[in-house]
């Protein structure tokens, strides 16, 4: 998906089944997340995204809940874990009932542009946690000029990841941004004749026009932490 697509061209059950209704406050409970699964259900969310120590969720996930996928993190916030230790704590995650992994790379790495550090550890990562487990990589692309930014998300693509991420959300230099993601979009989204990476954007959506603003920029998932506010504001049509 590329282009900006105008808010009418969203409805609010689209928009929700993009969305990852996230909670990844170090001071959340074992009830807030139970809270978060309930309006992530009521609202028609397409995931939610827990860290890691939360799981699992088998208590949470009711007959209503059968179809929510169960996302978790893995090196975060910081990315600064060896990569060893990301694969074990992605493979402990998915024993413990997660469906997807979303990875922090050492950005470092991208800030030199070193394609066989980021490479070498998405794959360490990948084989750790294999397919169908869906794999995202966190590049936090406001640290990143356009380049850099490129070559994170080719490096995620060699490695064989599901989708690129712009952010953790809790790094000071921002969150996500239309062009972020519509370079993001641009050099591993797909497209006709190429199958492509999904871009996940995450990080200071707060209202549905930035949503859409997103999604029309090449987001295919969204990581947001109050979905409820941000799916307010759809269009009653």
């Amino acid at each position: 998906m590329s282009g900006v697509r105008a808010s009418g061209d969203l409805s609010r059950a689209q928009v929700a089944a993009m969305t990852d209704a996230t909670l990844l406050r170090p001071e959340a409970s074992r009830r807030d997340v139970a809270v978060l699964v309930e309006d992530a259900v009521r609202l028609g969310c397409g995931a939610v995204c827990v860290s890691p120590s939360m799981l699992p969720l088998r208590e949470f996930l009711s007959a209503d809940a059968a179809q929510l996928r169960v996302a978790t993190v893995a090196g975060f916030p910081s990315g600064k874990h060896h990569p060893l230790v990301k694969a074990s704590e992605a493979r402990l995650a998915v024993s413990a009932g997660a469906d997807e992994v979303d990875m922090v790379i050492d950005v470092a790495a991208a800030l030199a542009g070193d394609v066989n550090a980021l490479v070498s550890e998405i794959v360490c990562v990948r084989e750790a946690v294999p397919a169908p487990v869906v794999l995202k990589v966190i590049v936090e692309s406001a640290l990143l000029d356009e380049e850099q930014l490129r070559t994170a998300c080719r490096a995620a693509a060699t490695a064989g990841a599901d989708f690129v991420k712009t952010s953790t959300g809790f790094h000071p230099a921002g969150g996500a941004t239309v062009e972020a993601v519509r370079i993001m979009a641009d050099e591993v989204g797909a497209r006709p004749g190429r199958p492509g990476l999904g871009v996940k954007a995450s990080g200071g959506i707060r209202d549905w026009g930035t949503a859409v603003a997103m999604i029309g920029a090449g987001a295919t998932r969204l990581g947001v932490s109050a979905p409820e506010a941000v799916l307010a504001g759809a269009p009653l049509n």
